[in-house]
Order: C-alpha cells, then sequence, then structure tokens
C-alpha cells in the first residue's frame, strides 16, 4: 500500500510527523511510505529509514504540487497539519482515500475526516498524529522505538567536533533563542546566570548553539562570555550535522523549539521552558523521545513564581 503523510510546516512540527509515519511502516514494511514535507525538513525526511520517498511543497502553484503527487500514484493519504492549500492539492490529485482532523473549512475537500479537538490538549502533538492511522488499520501498534533516529556516524561527527574545539568534558549545550510557536523563555541575563551555574562548578563543557537565523544572538553571547571557556557554535550545516552533533550532548537547555524536539528525536536528555498556557504547554508539546528524558517547565506569568522556578533551575543546573 502506499501512503502519503503530509507535514509541510515547521522543524518541530514535522518531529511530531515522525511517530505516525514509523508505525505506518512497522504495521506492514510493504507500506511504501512518502512524506509531503517543507523545503527545511527535506534533508531530515531523507535520513529516516521508514521514509521511502520525499516529496517536498515548495510553495508552488497548487495544480503543480498536485500534478507531483498525482504520479505518486498513492492509496491514501494523512494529513497531520491540513490547510485548504494542501487539503485541495490531494483534492486535485484524486487520491482515493484522504484522512485528515476535521477542522477549518479544509475539511470538506477530505474523505475521511476525524474529529480530535486539539485545542483541548487532551494528548500530545505527535500522539493526536498517532491517533489518525487508526483511520487506516484500526488494530495498528501505536509503540515506537525511542530514540526514533540514530546516526551510525554521530559519534564520529561528535570526536572532531570536540578536536576542532578542544572540548575535553561531556557537553550541557544552551540553546537560548526563540523559534517556532514558543512564546516563552528566561532573557540573556537570566541565561547567562544559568549559563554561569554550570561554568562554577567545572565538571561540563558549555556549548551554546545558535540556528543559521541568529547571528545576532550569536555574536551577542559571544561577547558576554568571550573571558569563558564557553564554545558558541553557530549552526551552517544541516539540521542532519546538527542532529548527530546534539545526539552527543549530556543535556540541551532550550526553550520549546524546534532544536528541543531535535534533541529529543535522537534521545538527548532535554530542560525544556514552555509558556504556562495550555495550548503551548509541555502537555502539548512534549518530545517524542523518552520522557525520563525530559525535565519540562512551565514559565510561570507571575514574578515571584517565575522567581521561584527560576531558582529551582539554577539549582538543578549546579547538580546535574
Amino acid at each position: 500500500m502506499k501512503i502519503l503523510v503530509c507535514r509541510t510546516d515547521k522543524l518541530g512540527d514535522f518531529i511530531t510527523a515522525l511517530p505516525c509515519i514509523y508505525v505506518l511502516k512497522k504495521q506492514n514494511p510493504n507500506n511504501k511510505i512518502i512524506a509531503c514535507v517543507a523545503p527545511l525538513n527535506k534533508t531530515l525526511a531523507l535520513s529516516c529509514e521508514f521514509i521511502d520517498e520525499v516529496v517536498v511543497d515548495s510553495g508552488e502553484s497548487v495544480w503543480r504540487l498536485a500534478s507531483k503527487l498525482r504520479a505518486l500514484n498513492v492509496d491514501a493519504s494523512i494529513t497531520l497539519f491540513s490547510n485548504t492549500r494542501i487539503a485541495f492539492t490531494q483534492f486535485l490529485a484524486r487520491i482515493p482515500k484522504r484522512i485528515a482532523p476535521a477542522t477549518k473549512i479544509a475539511q470538506i475537500f477530505y474523505t475521511d475526516r476525524v474529529r480530535q479537538r486539539r485545542s483541548q490538549v487532551k494528548m500530545a502533538e505527535f500522539e493526536y498524529n498517532l491517533a489518525l492511522t487508526k483511520e487506516l488499520f484500526s488494530d495498528i501498534d501505536l509503540s515506537y522505538k525511542k530514540p526514533l533516529l540514530e546516526f551510525s556516524d554521530a559519534k564520529d561527527v561528535y570526536k572532531i567536533f570536540c578536536i576542532n574545539n578542544d572540548i575535553e568534558k561531556e557537553v550541557i549545550a544552551f540553546h537560548v533563542g526563540f523559534g517556532g510557536s514558543s512564546d516563552a523563555n528566561w532573557n540573556l541575563d537570566e541565561y547567562e546566570e544559568l549559563i554561569h551555574a554550570v561554568l562554577i562548578e567545572n565538571r561540563y563543557q558549555v556549548v551554546l548553539t545558535f540556528g543559521p537565523d541568529e547571528k545576532e544572538l550569536y555574536e551577542e553571547m559571544q561577547n558576554r562570555f568571550m573571558n569563558y571557556n564557553v564554545v558558541c557554535y553557530f549552526s551552517q550545516e544541516s539540521i542532519n550535522y546538527f542532529a548527530k552533533l546534539i545526539s552527543n550532548f549530556k543535556l540541551f537547555v532550550s526553550t520549546s523549539t524546534g532544536t528541543y524536539h531535535l534533541a529529543s528525536l535522537v534521545g538527548t536528555p532535554t530542560m525544556t521552558f514552555f509558556a504556562d498556557t495550555l495550548f503551548a504547554s509541555s502537555k502539548r508539546w512534549k518530545g517524542v523521545g523518552d520522557e525520563k528524558l525530559q525535565q519540562n517547565f512551565m514559565i510561570p506569568i507571575d514574578k515571584k513564581e517565575k522567581d521561584i522556578l527560576f531558582k529551582k533551575v539554577l539549582n538543578l543546573l549546579k547538580k546535574v
């Protein structure tokens, strides 16, 4: 059976789709799984052994994208996050069975609409995605391996990184930037205090990571730590390279953004900060990895409560 899985938004959102894709392949190894993704997620999708083919939605006209999808000759599609464009495209592609959540006007273009009410956050995003597979295979096993993604050359990549940056200790990484739907984080002064808590203990190497669109932030943090043994890594390589690198870290500290989801995907322990709202909470956006490796904190709006949480996180970092 040829199955198309569509998730054409950002990095973290795509990562929440991977357990769903994995179980569809596990259900029957003869299933051919095709992922429709945004351009930035192409490389990561291609690295997943449970994805057989990748088609990229590069923003072309719906007619051209529909032509690409029609040529795949798929039997069914599962759209994990729908909009009118991707829904209408699949309708034009004449995919026989089209499954999606029953939301927005886009649902009229699907043959099978599943009422999930994701706004109630009764499950995590990746668990809602998994639930959609039941519409295609009622007896499907929703369990999946953790970590879900591993790279055979990850240790070699990390070894070279350590040599190039004179790293001789285990790494605690901080990603201080925002991204995706994240709307809560510590400010840079607070992050500086958290980082100093690790430096004072002198047990680990601190690495600060920055995405390709965070050059100003990278330069700011370089200036703040120019007199300390802190490695500032400005990522210009592929997402896969970054995934290989962070899979070797002792701990990845960040707000709830794509890099956090990537760390959880490859099995790295995480300390993550979320907004104190149901929509942006850890209940909705917990990582796809082992929950025992996830330390999730909701940053309160109230200043006194926020200060109490900050001191708690500070003490936890001192004891890592």
